[in-house]
């Protein structure tokens, strides 16, 4: 929802002490802080799964050259010509405060001890699912266990045991969350249970839509989950209930591709994946997203005009992108990303994407709610966010104005319009779901692609470095720390999962 405004600059000068210094050492400093509190590293743990994932300047374009909505000009970049490569588990050491801030609520009241308990498990539930989705298998029940027990080499769970983990810790959250006050130190809703209960149940729906060839599996539960969470728990309602930072024209606290300081203003380029899809919808969101070309410009077209946008495939190989930089015939993203100090919010998961969650499950029976009216509520949601956060010059929509009138029109148009079948239904879901979230929600759109297939990216040998170079990666390779340190766990799991191979192209249990 929202970064309150007293995420002040003292706060962070202290949050970047603490984050660069041991705990003892911060606690036997006569000059700094002298006693960790929960709300500290409430506000230290909530950070790093926020501010830190999300990045700046060019590390925030990383993901979206993925997603196929960015080309970068400067160099060849891997992710944006499909080179995975490997992840890492540090995330999983930032994980290692959770247990101490609930030690430090130690003598507060029950209420108090809930909430901080509730935010350790969803901290926990969020970072292994998203280290299960990159790789697949992954330590959970032994993980983070080095320093209490001295399990330096944990052994890896299956990604069905790490599932069944997650939305249990999401439903324990949940449950804590019911009875707990309103705590310090949460940059994102302000302590309120209420809305973190809203955000865990949401984020479980997003956790089971990606189960969805498991529904029979008697463990998971995948259906009877999905509906016992929609039928009795809050999710969220609107966009004021988006899991987002928010930024302000203070310090460290600027929108992540600011101009100021960010030399790599001149280097995006807008994908033809999504140009042509917005072009193809009549969809006002491209004068929003992006930029006229300075060529169609200079040819007499206006910057209201469809025709003024050029993407380029992002599969092109690089000399060929460099070609088109220099030639200036292209579409750079709009100004209001590198003008706009307070940007827009960045969101890891949003109330659009709940609705095409809904819309998606009553498309394949889990729900008995009409699916077109999630999938339309998901649209418009995604459309307000867009021109909410956008202020009112010409420079910024050029002067293509979405409201009320213009969306109701959208939703009719042949393109858009809710089909008849089930797998086209699906097909328009995840679409609209990818052009909602240029430039947001990290990795996700990959993800949904990888899922689904929609929509379609392509695929050149010439300049895709996966290998094979016909197909897609669809994991990342497990991080070198383990292949030194926790070969035999490791080679474990791989011979389980992937006939002993680490590469970028095994299918994990979840894709299966």
């Amino acid at each position: 929802m929202k970064l309150f405004k007293r995420y002040i600059l003292a706060f962070t000068s202290i949050l970047l002490i603490y984050s660069c210094a041991d705990l003892d050492k911060i606690n036997t400093n006569p000059d700094g802080i002298t006693t960790a509190t929960p709300q500290m590293l409430a506000t230290k743990l909530i950070l790093n799964i926020t501010r830190d994932d999300i990045s700046g300047t060019k590390g925030f374009m990383r993901p979206h050259m993925l997603n196929k909505y960015i080309l970068w000009s400067e160099f060849p970049e891997s992710p944006q010509y499909n080179d995975l490569g490997r992840t890492g588990f540090g995330r999983f050491t930032r994980l290692i405060d959770v247990q101490k801030m609930i030690e430090l609520t130690e003598g507060k009241e029950e209420t108090e001890k809930n909430a901080y308990k509730a935010l350790g498990h969803f901290l926990r539930a969020y970072t292994f699912f998203r280290t299960t989705m990159e790789v697949g298998d992954i330590p959970y029940s032994d993980a983070l266990k080095g320093e209490s027990d001295g399990n330096v080499k944990p052994v890896y769970d299956t990604q069905k045991e790490v599932f069944l983990g997650v939305l249990n810790e999401l439903d324990q959250a949940d449950q804590l969350f019911a009875s707990a006050s309103q705590f310090d130190g949460d940059i994102i809703y302000g302590g309120d249970p209420l809305q973190w209960r809203k955000m865990v149940n949401s984020f479980a729906l997003k956790v089971l839509i990606n189960l969805y060839k498991k529904t029979g599996d008697g463990d998971l539960n995948v259906i009877a989950r999905f509906n016992q969470i929609i039928n009795n728990r809050p999710i969220f309602e609107s966009n004021n209930d988006n899991f987002s930072l928010v930024y302000s024209d203070v310090e460290n606290q600027r929108y992540p591709f600011f101009k100021e300081g960010n030399q790599f203003v001149i280097y995006p380029m807008v994908s033809d994946v999504i140009i042509n899809k917005l072009k193809n919808y009549n969809d006002y969101r491209l004068f929003y997203y992006a930029a006229p070309s300075e060529v169609k410009i200079d040819e007499g077209y206006t910057a209201s005009e469809y025709d003024a946008y050029v993407g380029v495939d992002p599969s092109a190989v690089y000399s060929d992108v460099s070609s088109i930089a220099s030639s200036k015939d292209y579409s750079d993203i709009n100004q209001r990303y590198k003008e706009i100090a307070e940007g827009e919010p960045v969101y890891l998961l949003s109330y659009a994407e709940i609705q095409f969650v809904l819309a998606e499950a009553a498309v394949r029976g889990w729900i008995s709610g009409n699916a077109e009216t999630y999938y339309n509520e998901g649209v418009r949601a995604a459309m307000h966010f867009v021109a909410d956060q956008t202020p009112d010059e010409e420079i910024f929509h050029h002067n293509m104005i979405i409201d009320d009138a213009y969306i109701n029109n959208y939703l009719q148009g042949p393109e858009v319009q809710f089909l008849s079948s089930a797998e086209e239904q699906i097909e328009q879901i995840i679409t609209q779901k990818y052009l909602s979230t240029f430039l947001q929600s990290l990795n996700n759109a990959f993800f949904e692609n990888r899922r689904t297939g929609y929509p379609e990216f392509p695929i050149n040998p010439a300049s895709n470095e996966n290998i094979p170079s016909d197909k897609l990666p669809v994991r990342w390779m497990y991080p070198s720390d383990e292949v030194d340190y926790n070969k035999s766990n490791l080679d474990e799991a791989l011979n389980r999962q992937y006939n002993g191979t680490d590469d970028n192209n095994g299918v994990m249990w979840i894709l299966q």
